[in-house]
């Protein structure tokens, strides 16, 4: 069994995400439409952190980054480098098992407009930090886009003027965790050729080789 602690269904920490979650409950009565909790093994050495779920996404499926673009990219590039098996259908009972790997995100509420606010992040934040204090194998977290990176610098007491966002960095922090940073794989991203297919795939090289060192 699982010991980290998450943000309730009917969490009401953020006031406008709450509110925002009511509204989709109406507009979309199928969808998940609550906090997203984290997918893989708690045990896992690597941690992926992105930024929220998307409203026809993770919002949508109640899994991080399924349903949208930026999973067709992310689940495809962990099965490349063995951190997942089975095939990804943008659906949470679609069998897709992640392997040695676990993604979240630092805010677990869609937020209007995919923008959450530095309140709202700072709100869900302690989630995130039990969620880290949990994986007692942690070796490497990804952090996706440099709201994330900062987040997880901010949910491990780090300074983050300290450790500077760069597509592909790599920060060894105090006592020994690594701190991977990539472009967040949206289709914003992806389309405007700022995170290409090559660049995603280099930054997860990295990583496995750090991991199998």
């Amino acid at each position: 069994m699982e010991n980290v602690t998450a943000p309730s269904r009917d969490c009401g920490l953020c006031p406008r995400l709450a509110k925002f979650r009511l509204d989709n409950r109406s507009a979309y009565p199928d969808f998940h439409n609550a906090p997203v909790p984290a997918f893989g093994p708690i045990d896992a050495r690597l941690l992926i952190v992105g930024l929220a779920p998307g409203l026809k996404g993770a919002n949508q499926t109640g899994r991080p980054f399924t349903g949208d673009y930026a999973g067709d990219l992310l689940y495809a590039t962990l099965g490349k480098f063995g951190f997942a098996t089975g095939q990804y259908d943008q659906r949470p009972d679609d069998g897709l098992s992640l392997l040695d790997c676990r993604v979240t995100n630092g805010v677990r509420c869609v937020p209007p407009q995919n923008k959450p606010t530095g309140p709202e992040i700072n709100a869900c934040r302690p989630f995130l930090e039990h969620e880290i204090a949990a994986m007692t194998n942690l070796e490497c977290i990804l952090a996706l886009g440099g709201i994330s990176h900062g987040t997880v610098l901010a949910a491990l007491g780090q300074r983050k003027s300290a450790w500077k966002f760069g597509h592909g960095a790599l920060h060894r922090l105090p006592g020994g965790l690594l701190l991977a940073d990539s472009y967040h794989c949206s289709r914003y991203n992806t389309n405007t050729r700022r995170l290409t297919e090559d660049m995603f795939h280099q930054v997860f090289e990295t990583v496995r080789a750090e991991l199998d060192r």
